[in-house]
């Protein structure tokens, strides 16, 4: 892919693949296949939101381009470099961080603000003594809107804005180039959704970050990204331009998760049709034979059964896995 754009991607990934043994009766696993041969790149400055329904691989992505699982197979690059070692993954973690979902769970309540936030430059090592620890972390907790005086007290005494904001901080004390943000603001208030979203846009342009951006609100993603892929079912079924996908969806999926996105004038609204999907989503341990999606495809043929659509690029910068997007 990383022939499409000029510039070498700070993140490519290759024909990733999760795949977890689940128990199945005595003595027997069966395989999930969480992630299955995604593909994408991310240049470097850029935000590149991953949507689809719950269930559907987007945290695993997240979780396995950190190395947090092991990937069952494919490759990882960053800034050209393929990471293979233990040493590749160590020195891959100074520069890519990954902010989680949910603030309550993801912060120790046993360790103050301070302690939190300087856990990754002990683990690190990126300071000289206790005073540049310190100015450090206030420095951080600056950036992220806190307080000062918040540094000595414990996570259980802050709000879910407050807290996702202490997870922010310490994503950001490796100085790093690359976020993973897993589903970032949903466990949050809407009133200070859009005060967290602002935030990730000032600090990209302070701090040149690059971000995987992961959601379920499409509200959100658009506001927040320059690319947009789509999964369904562990695979990457499209990817383009924000507004490309938005505008003009190739893949039935995209079509119908787009034709859900609230429009705020209510003579528009009207005049959308909503596309409605029939049927479940598959188990991804009994997924269908073909293209995941064709179950549920109003368009679906016997073509769509006999094999997997080749996630290919249909239009500059535009890709999309469908046998009847020519």
């Amino acid at each position: 892919m990383s022939e499409v754009n000029k510039q070498t991607p700070l993140i490519e990934v290759k024909n990733l693949k999760e795949y977890f043994d689940i128990a199945d009766g005595m003595f027997k696993t069966k395989q999930l296949k969480a992630v299955d041969d995604v593909s994408f790149y991310i240049n470097k400055g850029e935000t590149l939101g991953l949507v689809g329904e719950s269930g559907c691989g987007k945290t695993t992505v997240g979780r396995t381009v950190l190395n947090l699982y092991k990937p069952t197979g494919g490759e990882i690059y960053y800034n050209g470099k393929k990471i293979e070692t233990k040493e590749d993954i160590q020195e891959f973690r100074k520069k890519a961080t990954m902010v989680f979902q949910d603030p309550y769970s993801s912060l120790n309540p046993r360790m103050t603000v301070s302690d939190i936030i300087g856990e990754p430059l002990d683990i690190h090592h990126l300071y000289n003594s206790k005073e540049e620890r310190e100015a450090k972390i206030l420095d951080l907790m600056a950036k992220v809107g806190l307080n000062s005086e918040h540094a000595s007290r414990y996570a259980h005494e802050f709000s879910g804005g407050q807290r996702q904001r202490i997870g922010i901080a310490r994503a950001l004390a490796v100085n790093p180039d690359f976020i993973v943000c897993d589903e970032p603001v949903s466990a949050l208030d809407v009133s200070i959704q859009a005060q967290v979203i602002n935030m990730f846009d000032e600090l990209k342009k302070e701090l040149g970050l690059t971000y995987l951006f992961i959601a379920h609100d499409l509200l959100v993603v658009r506001h927040i990204s320059d690319r947009i892929a789509v999964m369904y079912l562990g695979h990457m079924v499209e990817m383009g331009d924000a507004d490309e996908i938005y505008e003009h969806p190739l893949h039935p999926y995209s079509q119908a998760l787009m034709s859900a996105v609230p429009v705020p004038d209510p003579k528009i609204a009207r005049a959308n049709e909503r596309i409605v999907l029939e049927g479940d989503i598959p188990s991804p341990l009994n997924a269908p034979s073909g293209c995941p999606f064709r179950t549920r495809c109003p368009k679906a043929s016997e073509e769509c059964a006999k094999s997997m659509p080749e996630f290919r690029e249909v239009k500059p910068g535009h890709f999309c896995a469908c046998h009847k997007v020519k």
